[in-house]
């Protein structure tokens, strides 16, 4: 139909005797006109021809009957093919994210309606309408089609649809901003709290960060920001929602998640990609990572208290020595409390001598005789007991006092060293605070010189974090200690930040391959002993000596031995032992170290002191864990358990174990896990999979308590508990 054709029908001519149409809008009056049809046609056209509006008409069945030429010129679609198609096959909602009114909707409602935005179904990119629509009926009331108008607002609708996306979007790295991310979380727990599913949040800060803004300047920091997105979109291959929160601060929701293993493996990949180098228009640099992870149900069932417990863990991860991840566990905020408390006690513990070294065995790979130790600091806390060496880094890395405590350790382990033959070494791990230190080449000379050693006995283990420093200090303190004799060796060599620059400029002695690369050359197919033997070769090239450490398993013995690597060190050959063991193996001049069978491949325990539960046919007995491995325990306090019998470990926290007895003594057991823990990321030991809270709730059991019976009384049927406390229990170290 025409646009005369149109208008003719509107005012009942039509030049056929058809029955005039009329609007249906209530209390509408005839225009007053002074105007003939030829006179309104005309005008008409040049109002469609000016772009301020244009026209369209269907019939009662929505069939297109009338179109502007210009309307269908912004659909590009010929005039011919769109008269007499149905306005649904023309036009498409085109309102954000499928949340817009919907076109058959409207037009079967036979109402009017104004402000539909649409887009040409043929091309969905193209312009963006805006169309209204009055529904026309007869003089007896029967709906006859609609009559309207359409105005192009793309340029509008783009820039509404720009500011819409800016607050969802962040701006610079293209991922989810905070709003956004609430407002995901909160709708994905809401859904998965009814269909009792699991959800994982992950919380990952960048460490280092801020050097890179001082240093480099914010443009630099803006890059990064960019390519760290751009790398966790890799690293993250399954379904999720990655945002920025702001800062250097992301966070990453993973649906339908909750085996740790599979979120361990994740969250180091996420590290060790982030910490690879950067190229920058301002220059290369290197930072790092941490992450926390929450999974609800576990850790909490709201938004807020699943952020708070992913943030508690992140908080833990930082201040665990940085570069890791972290699981929530409810003891987090206690344990965040405890260590603050003993890093006060920190200066105490240096003034009244708490502190003391024990000293792990470097091995001559052909001689197999021990040409080093590596000192490691403990403490002997008034109130806690042992703190051992792993679990004293953590809590000393973050301390104000790392530089001092660093200071002892060179001293003690030269005086120490002076007892032992001078053919052997000892080898000390430099704070990067201490090595930046105006007075650290003073502190070395004089332990050193007080001790009464030759220089070369001393080994200080150095990060490469120590060249992110002031290169004048790091250059002037390096060759300061090579005048002095002090031997050097990189430490974690193939962490990720390795640059032949820095082997280039600084005297190193020697180069201690990373642990994690040890790891996983004992674990994969072979592709990291070829790295392993490149690193060999290079130190080779460059006169320097390789140590490996960490290890754990005699194939991995035999393959470094076979690479080629020099010195040797870990739980295969010896834990770090005390001081006076040391002076005993070396009184016959050397100390050599035989692998036998006994040394075959064993998880290396952590010591633990604290109490738990284990359950057996429905009771439960609390008992003192004493040490705890990847695939066993060692529990005290019952007595007379026959081997043999299987308990369930309540590890805390929905942490539950199947073990059996493999050995039993007095009042203390030896159990194996059904099914190996794994790391937490921070040295710690987890399982795999938590017990459910649905169904320990569907059981009738809390998930804090997930206890049947108590051994001390009997349990709902009357029976007496099957096993017996020891009494009295034993103290000392198991």
């Amino acid at each position: 139909m025409s646009l005369k054709g149109l208008l003719s029908s509107r005012n009942g001519a039509a030049g056929r005797g058809d029955a005039p149409l009329r609007a249906t809008r209530p209390g509408m009056a005839p225009a007053a006109s002074m105007l003939s049809d030829g006179e309104r046609l005309a005008m008409l056209d040049q109002l469609e021809q000016s772009g301020l509006g244009w026209f369209w008409a269907s019939d009662a069945s929505g069939q297109l009957t009338y179109l502007s030429g210009a309307l269908a010129s912004c659909i590009d679609v010929p005039m011919e093919e769109l008269v007499g198609l149905p306005l649904t096959a023309i036009f498409v909602a085109a309102e954000r994210e499928g949340r817009g009114k919907s076109l058959p909707l409207m037009l079967g409602a036979r109402k009017a309606f104004s402000g539909m935005a649409v887009r040409g179904v043929r091309r969905p990119e193209g312009v963006v309408l805006r169309l209204s629509g009055q529904p026309v009926t007869t003089p007896e009331g029967a709906f006859a089609g609609f009559r309207g108008t359409g105005v192009d607002i793309t340029e509008h609708y783009t820039r509404e649809e720009e500011t819409a996306r800016l607050a969802r979007y962040d701006s610079l790295t293209g991922l989810n901003n905070r709003h956004r991310m609430a407002h995901q979380l909160e709708a994905t727990l809401t859904t998965f709290r009814a269909a009792r599913r699991n959800c994982a949040v992950m919380m990952i800060d960048l460490d280092r960060f801020k050097h890179v803004n001082d240093t480099l300047g914010h443009a630099a920091g803006d890059e990064l920001l960019k390519q760290v997105a751009a790398r966790l979109k890799r690293a993250i291959n399954r379904d999720c929602e990655i945002g920025r929160l702001g800062g250097d601060e992301f966070q990453v929701i993973l649906p339908d998640v909750d085996d740790r293993g599979v979120l361990g493996e994740l969250a180091e990949k996420i590290i060790t990609m982030l910490r690879q180098p950067y190229s920058l228009a301002e220059g290369r640099c290197v930072i790092g990572a941490s992450a926390g992870i929450a999974i609800a149900p576990h850790d909490g069932v709201s938004r807020e208290e699943i952020v708070r417990a992913a943030d508690l863990a992140l908080y833990a991860a930082k201040h665990g020595g940085r570069a890791q991840y972290r699981f929530f566990t409810g003891e987090l905020e206690n344990e965040t409390i405890f260590r603050r408390r003993l890093e006060q006690d920190l200066g105490t513990a240096l003034r009244e001598e708490q502190l003391f070294q024990r000293f792990e065995p470097i091995v001559a790979a052909e001689a197999g005789t021990v040409c080093a130790l590596e000192a490691h600091v403990c403490w002997n806390h008034p109130d806690r007991g042992i703190i051992d060496e792993e679990e004293f880094s953590q809590i000393v890395e973050g301390s104000s006092l790392l530089a001092d405590v660093g200071r002892w350790a060179i001293t003690a382990a030269c005086e120490r060293a002076a007892e032992w033959p001078e053919s052997v070494r000892v080898a000390v791990n430099v704070p990067v605070s201490l090595f930046l230190a105006d007075d650290f080449v003073d502190v070395v000379a004089e332990a050193v010189n007080v001790a009464g050693i030759a220089s070369g006995r001393l080994e200080l283990e150095i990060s490469e974090a120590v060249f992110f420093g002031d290169t004048n200090v790091v250059d002037r303190t390096l060759s300061a200690l090579f005048k002095r004799g002090i031997r050097l060796t990189l430490d974690e060599f193939g962490s990720g930040y390795s640059s032949l620059a820095y082997l280039r400029r600084a005297p190193f002695d020697s180069i201690k391959i990373d642990q994690k690369l040890l790891a996983e050359a004992d674990s994969q197919d072979g592709g990291e002993l070829a790295l392993v033997r490149a690193i060999v070769a290079l130190a080779g090239a460059l006169q320097m000596e390789t140590i490996a450490n960490g290890i754990e398993s005699p194939g991995l013995l035999e393959a470094l031995t076979e690479s080629g690597v020099r010195y040797l060190e870990g739980p295969i050959f010896s834990e770090p032992v005390d001081a006076d063991m040391v002076v005993r193996e070396m009184k016959g001049g050397a100390w050599k170290i035989e692998l036998g069978t006994d040394r075959a491949r064993r998880a290396r325990r952590r010591t633990v002191f604290r109490k738990i539960q284990v359950i057996h046919d429905d009771h439960a007995y609390e008992v003192t864990l004493r040490n705890l491995s990847k695939t066993g325990a060692l529990i005290q306090g019952l007595a007379e358990v026959p081997r043999g019998t299987q308990f369930v470990v309540d590890l805390g926290g929905g942490q539950l174990a199947v073990a059996t007895v493999t050995r039993s003594n007095d009042d203390m057991q030896g159990l194996e896990f059904e099914q190996p823990l794994i790391d937490d990321g921070s040295g710690g030991l987890c399982i795999r999979n938590r017990a459910s809270p649905h169904a320990l709730a569907a059981a009738g059991t809390p998930l804090a308590a997930p206890i049947v019976a108590k051994a001390t009384g009997t349990d709902q049927s009357g029976a007496v508990p099957k096993f017996a406390y020891a009494k009295p229990a034993r103290t000392e170290a198991g």
